[in-house]
């Protein structure tokens, strides 16, 4: 149901730099790529954008708005939120089980946009 999902930023290198190494784990790449922003993906499956606003105003992050990363593992889970982390992401949640089945870990981008990695099972 979802095509793509993008986050405004107000800083575009910083925060292409930070997706590039945080994505590249989970084998996406550039789909596509502006002076206004870039975006990543696989084949028929959802894209992850960042860019700088179509209406010239600052970005904000969304209250309330969570994206969240699908993984096949723990493992993953767990790489890719100390991953971010590494990469100058702000913890939200470490790396854990949450309720019957699900085990994720939150972070937020240098944006202060709200993501989360996650595995059921």
């Amino acid at each position: 149901m979802i095509g793509y999902v993008t986050f405004g930023t107000n800083d575009l290198p910083r925060a292409v730099a930070f997706y590039e190494r945080l994505l590249a784990p989970l084998g996406v790449k550039r789909t596509w790529d502006s002076e206004r922003g870039v975006a990543w993906g696989s084949d028929g499956q959802p894209s992850l954008g960042v860019m700088k606003p179509f209406d010239g105003q600052p970005a904000t992050r969304g209250n309330g708005t969570t994206v969240a990363l699908a993984v096949d593992s723990r493992d993953k889970v767990d790489e890719i939120h100390k991953l971010a982390l590494e990469l100058g992401a702000t913890d939200e949640g470490p790396a854990g089980p949450r309720g019957e089945g699900f085990y994720a870990g939150y972070f937020r981008d240098p944006d202060g946009n709200k993501l989360n990695v996650f595995c059921f099972g």
